[in-house]
């Protein structure tokens, strides 16, 4: 328990929420580093390991640098307060957040049309 612990204290010791508006900036070894350390205390037999989560991480950042100016101030504080109350505070999360409050997988572009996923 106090490793778990340890691990949400040093993923969210990585975290910057800028107040601008910008988005935030996380880092990513930390963050992968923290959940296979308590995949591997809770013995999940399956856990993905360091480098997909930080490739799968990087996929999500580059996605998030296209929806984020697009998406409301109200609904990327939302998605950032709710990542830090679950302890997630990952890229994958604030994507996923985003498109479940749009209720789409689609990617709106600069353009104001959307751009379906391709993954």
């Amino acid at each position: 328990m106090k490793v778990a612990a340890l691990s949400l204290a040093l993923v969210g010791a990585h975290i910057t929420t800028p107040a601008s508006g910008r988005m935030p900036e996380l880092n990513v070894d930390a963050l992968c580093k923290a959940r296979s350390a308590d995949a591997k205390l809770m013995k999940f037999t399956e856990a993905q390991n360091v480098a997909d989560c930080i490739r799968d991480e990087k996929d999500a950042k580059q996605q998030l640098d296209g929806i984020w100016p697009l998406t409301p101030a109200s609904v990327r504080a939302r998605c950032i307060s709710e990542s830090i109350a679950l302890g997630t505070r990952g890229y994958l999360d604030l994507v996923t957040c985003i498109q479940i409050d749009t209720g789409t997988k689609s990617v709106p572009t600069a353009s104001g049309g959307k751009k379906r996923k391709t993954n």
